[in-house]
């Protein structure tokens, strides 16, 4: 097969790259080690209780602010619709509870109340960064990382609020805490700042830079926080469809070994099952330390090169409880997302942030049941551990992670109907996230912004999105790296940018909550809407009972309808067709059966894709 582009990763930066790639018309394929695309942002299933894995604390798709999300699927003309939180989220900070509510000056009201001797300092400190955010980044939205913006626009930009771009240069090369120091005395409000970045970038105020601290801290209250209404399965879900109707391919469960270098450039990919894939042009969308220690052979780099990769600081590794417990045991009060704050003067691993979305996303689990996905940073040492010690530790963490929602929420425990772990050995095997660094390097100073890996490479054909790169760690910050390379590289050969444009016409909806069942795909016809909800019950099995010699990929044709990604559906059933006889033998392997329950409805779904979607 020959492409025009191969993506290298599948989390939200590379689908983002490939799916506005493929809307330019350009033959792209995507490779990603897991069976399901999104990186950190997608769905697992356990029974009728769906889980998001990991990035589900959404920002970039409101109206205003750096909204990267809203513009990406603006620029691609796809539908999706999204919940808005009515908070960012809530912290439980020194006995009492923060809400961090969307307009600034209301949040600066409340935060005085917990330092009262800081109320002037702290409606001054957001009264500034907001100026200086509106003059940054809203009034000229521009949508590219800094490494890519064209010097006549930021020249413009800079004329036309000196001062505030001055002030934003300035604070480039300054440690947050600094700039926290032209505003505040009181110690405890530089701690509770201190979770504030390592919540958004994963590093302190001693070690994150002043420039990304000012605009994470005014960003997210402007923009507002979100979630894929049905769940995290639509926002990588979505990317995917665009990329398989515009004709580009997914090659899921198949990871690059290396990358192949012909006349000293990069030409294509190695497979782990042996398969070379050629391509002209490249996007690497993964960690910095895979692309130098693993995947370019050293005959292709310096040993500077491979030693500034290799120096690089990641963030701490996390782990990750998946839990389901009854609904009353969860306060009527509580917000979608709680960061708890154990100790407020140092991290540790009492410090968990817990996202109960099913409180705005009805879909998720039963009537009388939530769900909570908490993480954490462990501290813990998960390598090399035989399996008995492995299993003992995860064990240890889940009691851990139980008894810091216990403290929360009190009865949590007796109340827990459901319960397990993800520990970095788990995030790295799915995500290829070295050591479970949930996000990278750290955005830290000394490997901060132009430090840190370009969106364009030392060859000119290969080009670099994701954790790694300039704008490191968030989902807009990853979807933004990813615009910026698919523009990188469409200006390489010579075919249209995606560039903001006033009076875009808007594709995200944002819609009522909390969401219910009966208001999915409430906008297709009705032939269509039966189908997708039949092939949403599908579990995406990581183990199929239905396909045990995986020949055909029934979870992957369900997890593509149940999204509306009809041709992507098809074209996942063309490449390995059954006999009626042999759907039949599928649906009554489905593990709903084993479990004496409706199997999922594989014969109906594939009938509609042959018969009725043209």
């Amino acid at each position: 097969m020959s492409y025009d582009v191969i993506v290298i990763g599948g989390g939200l930066s590379g689908l983002t790259a490939a799916s506005l790639l493929a809307k330019r018309q350009l033959k792209v394929t995507v490779i990603d080690k897991n069976y399901n695309p999104g990186g950190s942002c997608g769905i697992f299933k356990r029974g009728a209780v769906t889980f998001d894995q990991g990035s589900a604390m959404l920002y970039g798709f409101g109206e205003s602010g750096f909204n990267a999300h809203r513009f990406v699927f603006n620029c691609l003309k796809e539908p999706i619709d999204i919940i808005q939180h009515d908070l960012l989220y809530c912290v439980n900070f020194l006995d009492k509870r923060i809400s961090f509510w969307a307009d600034v000056d209301k949040f600066a009201d409340e935060l005085a109340k917990v330092f009262p001797s800081e109320k002037d300092n702290i409606h001054r400190f957001y009264r500034d960064m907001s100026k200086m955010y509106q003059h940054v980044m809203v009034e000229t939205p521009t949508y590219t990382t800094p490494d890519e913006t064209d010097p006549r626009q930021g020249l413009k930009s800079f004329l036309k609020h000196p001062i505030s771009y001055a002030k934003f240069l300035g604070y480039m090369n300054k440690s947050a805490r600094s700039l926290l120091q032209q505003y505040f005395t009181d110690p405890e409000i530089f701690n509770f700042f201190d979770k504030l970045t390592s919540t958004y970038c994963y590093a302190t105020v001693e070690e994150a830079p002043a420039v990304l601290a000012a605009v994470m801290f005014v960003d997210n209250h402007i923009g507002g926080s979100y979630y894929p209404a049905g769940s995290t399965l639509f926002l990588p879900g979505k990317l995917e469809k665009v990329i398989e109707e515009n004709g580009g391919d997914m090659l899921l469960e198949r990871e690059v070994v290396s990358i192949l270098f012909e006349g000293g450039k990069p030409a294509g990919v190695l497979l782990d099952d042996g398969t070379k894939l050629k391509a002209p042009n490249l996007i690497y969308s993964g960690t910095v330390w895979n692309l130098f220690g693993k995947l370019i052979d050293p005959s292709h780099t310096t040993q500077k090169q491979r030693d500034w990769a290799k120096s690089m600081v990641p963030t701490y590794p996390s782990v990750v409880l998946y839990s389901v417990v009854d609904r009353e045991v969860i306060p009527a009060d509580t917000h979608p997302i709680e960061m708890l704050v154990g100790n407020p003067n140092q991290l540790d691993e009492s410090e968990v942030t817990a996202y109960i979305l099913s409180i705005d996303d009805r879909t998720l689990c039963g009537d009388d049941e939530h769900t909570i996905v908490a993480i954490g940073p462990t501290f813990e040492h998960w390598d090399d551990l035989d399996n008995a010690a492995y299993q003992a530790k995860k064990k240890k963490e889940q009691e851990r992670l139980i008894s810091v929602m216990e403290k929360r929420f009190p009865g949590f425990k007796n109340a827990l109907r459901y319960a397990e772990v993800a520990t970095p050995r788990t995030i790295e095997r799915y995500t290829l996230k070295n050591g479970g660094a949930v996000a990278g390097p750290k955005q830290m100073l000394g490997q901060h912004m132009f430090k840190r890996l370009h969106t364009r490479s030392q060859w000119d054909n290969l080009f670099c999105c994701g954790e790694s790169t300039v704008m490191g760690t968030g989902t807009p910050t990853v979807t933004t790296e990813g615009l910026s390379a698919a523009n990188a590289l469409l200006k390489k050969v010579g075919k249209e940018p995606f560039v903001f444009r006033e009076g875009m016409q808007n594709y995200v909806r944002i819609i009522p909550k909390p969401f219910t069942r009966d208001r999915l795909y409430a906008d297709y016809a009705e032939s269509e809407r039966q189908v997708m909800l039949k092939a949403m019950r599908c579990r995406l099995c990581e183990q199929p009972t239905c396909v045990k010699d995986r020949s055909t990929d029934v979870r992957g044709i369900m997890r593509r309808v149940a999204v509306g990604n009809f041709v992507g559906a098809k074209k996942c059933w063309l490449k390995a067709p059954a006999s009626p006889e042999k759907l039949a033998q599928y649906e009554s392997n489905c593990i709903w059966a084993m479990e004496g329950e409706e199997t999922v409805a594989i014969q109906e779904v594939i009938s509609y894709l042959v018969e009725d979607f043209v």
